[in-house]
């Protein structure tokens, strides 16, 4: 299969099954998404989606936030993952929001990357969820499953490689559900450790599927020969 037909194979089949398709985190505003973000950094959606309504509750605007102090925000914060860090990076991105965006949240990747805690995977998530913009957020699931499949080669050693063979190859229109596309399938179909092939229902375009079938073939015919 050509990569021109792997890709629009991969686009064919979600945009039919999965058309509608959007964030698992919890979110009413930019700001909440933000925050939501900037926590789920190697941390798990369901996690975050249990702590941040206490957050969204007593620090509705990032003025709110800016006039906090560690103390008083890392118990909201402490259940999840690398809580320190996290603490001081909401506080700085509070206070850099009313200082340097009057309390809005930038719309382009550029300048959010300047709040603390916001790199240009956060970024990405961010203006594709909230303006579909067509950036494409590189995370664990996204990185796995587009190089399992084909989307990218295996020689994509990092987020930025992998970010930018699937903007080239993914129609404009789509990039922003792709994101999500590869996310959710990663997190429930293709897992890092057993994935479920056996209920793939896209294993006819995954260069992983095929090796791996190629792989028992040739374990299978040696085991039996061991046994003629």
């Amino acid at each position: 299969m050509l990569k021109k037909e792997r890709y629009k194979a991969f686009i064919d089949h979600f945009a039919e099954n999965m058309p509608e398709v959007e964030t698992e985190l919890h979110y009413d505003s930019p700001f909440q998404l933000l925050i939501a973000v900037v926590l789920s950094a190697q941390c798990t959606d369901k996690r975050i989606n249990m702590v941040t309504p206490a957050i969204f509750r007593d620090f509705p605007t990032p003025k709110y936030l800016a006039a906090s102090n560690f103390d008083e925000l890392y118990p909201y914060i402490k259940s999840v993952s690398y809580p320190n860090n996290k603490t001081k990076h909401l506080l700085g991105l509070g206070k850099m929001l009313v200082e340097e965006f009057n309390s809005e949240i930038p719309s382009t990747v550029a300048e959010l990357i300047k709040l603390p805690g916001v790199g240009r995977k956060t970024a990405n998530v961010i203006t594709s969820v909230i303006w579909s913009q067509p950036n494409m957020a590189v995370d664990t699931h996204v990185y796995r499953v587009s190089r399992r499949l084909g989307l990218v080669p295996m020689t994509a050693n990092t987020p930025l490689e992998v970010e930018k063979q699937l903007i080239k190859h993914i129609p404009t229109q789509h990039i922003h559900k792709a994101h999500h596309w590869l996310i959710l399938h990663g997190r429930y179909i293709c897992l890092a450790r057993k994935p479920k092939c056996d209920v793939c229902s896209i294993t006819h375009l995954c260069k992983y599927y095929h090796k791996l079938k190629k792989i028992h073939k040739m374990e299978q015919e040696l085991l039996s020969e061991k046994h003629k």
